[in-house]
C-alpha cells in the first residue's frame, strides 16, 4: 500500500486520537484510546517497515508516546484514587441506572409490605411462606431474653458472625446480579422472594409484640444491606436488558458493554455489604445498647446512606 492510501484510511483514527488527548480524562475517553493504542502501534511497525516519510513516522511515534502516558497515568490514577471513586464514580453509577434501581425497588419492597400485612393480621400466614423450623428460629433469634440478638452463633465470637455476615450478605447479592444472565428474570426472583421473606419475618414478628428487639437490631444495618440489594438487582436488571434489546450490538458486546457499566456499582456494593456485616456482628446483635441509641444512629445512617446515594446527579453533567 502507497504513503497516500495509507494516510487516506488510517488518517481519520490518529486525528480522533489526537481529539481524544486534547480532552480531559475521563472514562470514556480513557476506553478511546486504550482500543486503539494497540492498533496505533501497528500503524507505526507498517511505516517503519515500509519506509515512509520521516514526518509520518515521527508523528505515529510521537503519537504513540503521549498514548501511553496517558493511559499509564489514567491507570495509575485510576488504581489510587479510592476518593474520587466514591465520592463521584459510585453515585454517578447509580444515578446513570435510576430506573433499573427504582424497579429493583418496587419487585423487592412490594412483596415485602404485602407479605408483612398478612403475616401480621393472619397468624398462619407465615408458615405459607416459612417452613416450622425456620418459623421457630427466627423467633428465637429475636426473644426479648436472648444474650445475643440476631442469627444464633455457631461460635461466640462477633468476629466469627462478621464472616458470616460478609458470606451471607454477598451471596445474596451475587445472585440477584447473575440472575441478570438469566434475561433479567433471575434477577427478579431474587428480589421478590428476598423481599417476600423479610416482610414475613418482619409482619410475623411484630405480631409477637417482638418489636423491641426486631426493629433496633435491623435498622442499624438495614441501611447499607438492603440498598446493596437493591442497587445488586439494578444492575442484574442493566444485564437483563443489555440482552433482550442489544441495539446495533451483537447480545455478547452488549453485555460486555453493561458488564462494563455497572462495574462501578459492584466495587461500591461489596463495600456497602462489608459495613453491614460489621454493623450487624458488632452493632446491630448487642443488647447493653438503649433501643434509642440504635434508632437514632440507624435514623442517622438511612439518612447518610440515601443522600449519598442521591448525589450522583450533579456529577451527570461534568
Amino acid at each position: 500500500m502507497k504513503q497516500h492510501s495509507f494516510v487516506q484510511q488510517h488518517g481519520p483514527t490518529w486525528q480522533r486520537i489526537e481529539d481524544s488527548l486534547a480532552k480531559p480524562a475521563q472514562a470514556d475517553n480513557s476506553k478511546v484510546l486504550a482500543e486503539h493504542y494497540l492498533l496505533l502501534c501497528q500503524h507505526l511497525a507498517i511505516a517503519k517497515e515500509r519506509l515512509y516519510d520521516a514526518a509520518l513516522v515521527e508523528r505515529l511515534n510521537n503519537l504513540v508516546l503521549a498514548l501511553y502516558r496517558e493511559l499509564y497515568r489514567y491507570r495509575s490514577e485510576t488504581r489510587l484514587n479510592f476518593y474520587a471513586f466514591f465520592k463521584r464514580d459510585f453515585p454517578l453509577a447509580i444515578y446513570r441506572h435510576r430506573y433499573y434501581v427504582l424497579l429493583a425497588f418496587l419487585v423487592f419492597v412490594m412483596p415485602g409490605l404485602i407479605a408483612g400485612a398478612w403475616t401480621y393480621f393472619d397468624e398462619e400466614a407465615v408458615y405459607s411462606i416459612l417452613d416450622a423450623p425456620e418459623v421457630r428460629q427466627v423467633e428465637r433469634m429475636y426473644d426479648p431474653d436472648a444474650r445475643k440478638l440476631g442469627r444464633e452463633r455457631e461460635a461466640d465470637t462477633d468476629i466469627f458472625m462478621f464472616g458470616f455476615y460478609i458470606k451471607n450478605n454477598i451471596s445474596v447479592a451475587f445472585r440477584c446480579f447473575a440472575g441478570g444472565m438469566l434475561v433479567g428474570i433471575g434477577t427478579l426472583l431474587v428480589l421478590f422472594f428476598n423481599g417476600l421473606f423479610i416482610g414475613s419475618i418482619a409482619g410475623h414478628l411484630t405480631r409477637l409484640e417482638y418489636v423491641d428487639t426486631f426493629y433496633p437490631f435491623v435498622v442499624g444495618h438495614g441501611s447499607f444491606e438492603l440498598t446493596a440489594i437493591v442497587f445488586s438487582g439494578a444492575a442484574g436488571l442493566r444485564l437483563g436488558f443489555a440482552i433482550i434489546n442489544p441495539g446495533q450490538f451483537s447480545r455478547l458486546d452488549s453485555l460486555r458493554q453493561a458488564g462494563r457499566d455497572v462495574v462501578p456499582m459492584l466495587y461500591g456494593i461489596v463495600l456497602m455489604l462489608v459495613i453491614a456485616a460489621f454493623l450487624e456482628a458488632f452493632w446491630s446483635s448487642s443488647t447493653s445498647l438503649s433501643i434509642e441509641i440504635k434508632y437514632a444512629v440507624g435514623a442517622l445512617l438511612w439518612v447518610l446512606v440515601l443522600l449519598y446515594s442521591f448525589s450522583g446527579r450533579r456529577y451527570e453533567s461534568r
